[in-house]
């Protein structure tokens, strides 16, 4: 018996796994990590998996560039008050150290993929 060839991680496999991770959740259940400063805020219309994706494989320029942009950035304190107070709902991925959160509407039925809106 031949052995297993091992399996080549490409962006795309990546992608579809940051994508499968990613989940809903309400800010109250991520507060804790926000109080570790482990909250990593993405802005509206950013696609949460290609910076997950960007984070994972350590492309510090696009994440630098979309820091220096105002679109990744550690979630403030104001931020944090904000969302406890209107029981926000996040789409959420985690990419080790970080938890990169993103608006969402939380709403019952199916739900669409934040990679595609």
């Amino acid at each position: 018996m031949r052995p297993m060839e091992p399996i080549e991680v490409t962006d795309e496999l990546q992608r579809v796994k940051l994508n499968q991770e990613t989940a809903k959740i309400h800010w109250t259940e991520l507060q804790r990590f926000f109080a570790k400063g482990a909250v990593l805020w993405v802005r509206p219309g950013l696609d949460l998996v290609e910076i997950a994706l960007a984070m994972a494989k350590d492309d510090a320029g696009t994440i630098a560039a979309e820091r220096a942009a105002g679109g990744v950035a550690p979630v403030t304190d104001q931020q944090a008050r904000d969302w406890l107070a209107a029981d926000a709902c996040l789409w959420a991925v985690v990419v080790r150290p970080w938890i990169l959160a993103q608006e969402a509407e939380c709403t019952s039925g199916s739900t669409p993929t934040p990679a595609h809106g």
